[in-house]
């Protein structure tokens, strides 16, 4: 669609904008970043932060890996890189998709893994020898509708503050793209809108508003969703370059408003905002190097399994985790070091048993209950699994 701009004695036509690349293979590369910013939280979890953690180890991490838990610290930055890949992923999910057909398709991906993590953590837990407080079962009950922060529910799973902001990204995206139908302009009018909206909200100190724009979550949804454009039509594209430019900004901003504070002999770590910048800006440099296929080398078969194991890793490697580090290191006498990587293995094992006799089952059984219907022709190709973390 062309304008024009006039101007004394002069009429000058814009050009269109290019057109879409047509579909390509699958971004095996985009796998691997998925599963490498869950190694990051993991990190985090296990050796960047005190709490609870540091009861499983009988000490805290810093004692424990004295040369990396600073380092380790910079792991909860694996959340912004998630974000920035949902944003590319949802995107090209719900590209040429029905709202019916979108909403299936999160359901069944999201819920299946989830649901049984609840169930796994609350179980464990609840044995007599694990030292950790099981949930009520009214709690656990409202922790299956993946509601229970909103509704001021204790979560089971530590980590699903996340798959809350994934679901209010959803809704944004669905309501004002795939329901009216996407076009590049109308993706274009949603970052935007979105962008000053989130900023509005910010000043004017409305929890409402901050529920429903996310203004420290905003940018790298929408920075993803900038790189998918620059995927879908070319490197140049200015309008999606200004996108990914402007998110980057505001959400190295919100990174180190969040993540930074002085140096403090109480805290556990200290992460420099000159060290939060440069994890937000490889998150964003990755994601972007996928998009514009200078990854494309990086096509091995394994990734794919490795992006398959992203989202059930993602959702038991917190709270199983702490069990399994507490029988290996004090239950057993494991060295810090092995513990760590034995605890990393194992629930990548567990993440594939989930994979496998889990969602390899129930997710085409759910996307097929709530959209019986065969994907119109034309529709985008499915996304790499689990679109969020």
């Amino acid at each position: 669609m062309t304008s024009e701009l006039t101007a004394p004695g002069r009429t000058e036509t814009a050009a269109p904008p290019p057109p879409p690349r047509t579909r390509g293979p699958r971004l095996r590369a985009l796998d691997g970043l998925r599963l490498l910013a869950a190694l990051m939280v993991a990190a985090y979890h296990y050796g960047g932060r005190g709490g609870d953690i540091s009861r499983a180890w009988g000490s805290s991490p810093a004692h424990q890996f004295p040369s990396l838990s600073g380092l380790f610290a910079y792991g909860c930055l694996g959340v912004q890189i998630f974000f920035v890949i949902s944003g590319f992923v949802i995107c090209l999910s719900g590209w040429g998709r029905t709202l019916r057909s979108f909403i299936a398709s999160r359901i069944s991906r999201l819920y299946p893994a989830y649901w049984v993590a609840v169930l796994l953590v609350t179980a464990v837990f609840a044995l007599p020898w694990v030292a950790y407080r099981a949930l009520g079962p009214s709690e656990v009950l409202t922790n299956l509708t993946m509601l229970q922060m909103p509704l001021g529910v204790p979560r089971v799973l530590g980590v699903c503050w996340t798959l809350w902001a994934e679901l209010r990204f959803y809704a944004l995206f669905a309501l004002c793209v795939v329901l009216p139908g996407a076009t590049r302009g109308r993706v274009v009018l949603f970052c935007a809108g979105w962008t000053l909206a989130a900023a509005l909200a910010q000043a004017a100190h409305q929890p409402f508003l901050d529920v429903v724009l996310m203004p420290q979550y905003a940018p790298f949804f929408i920075g993803g969703v900038g790189l998918y454009l620059l995927h879908r039509y070319g490197a140049r594209d200015p309008i999606a370059w200004a996108i990914v430019l402007v998110s980057w900004l505001i959400g190295q901003h919100y990174a180190v408003a969040g993540l930074w504070h002085p140096p403090s002999a109480t805290a556990f770590s200290y992460r420099s905002a000159a060290g939060i910048v440069a994890v937000v800006t490889l998150g964003f440099a990755l994601v972007a190097a996928v998009a514009l296929g200078a990854l494309r080398w990086a096509n091995w078969r394994w990734l794919t399994v490795a992006g398959a194991l992203t989202y059930p890793f993602y959702l038991v490697h917190e709270h199983l985790g702490w069990v399994v580090v507490h029988a290996l290191h004090r239950g057993l006498g494991v060295p810090s070091y092995a513990t760590f990587a034995l605890t990393v293995g194992l629930m990548l094992l567990l993440a594939w048993l989930l994979h496998r006799w889990v969602e390899r089952p129930l997710t085409p059984f759910l996307k097929r209950s709530v959209d019986p219907k065969r994907p119109p022709a034309g529709a985008a190709p499915l996304p790499p699994p689990a679109a969020g973390p």
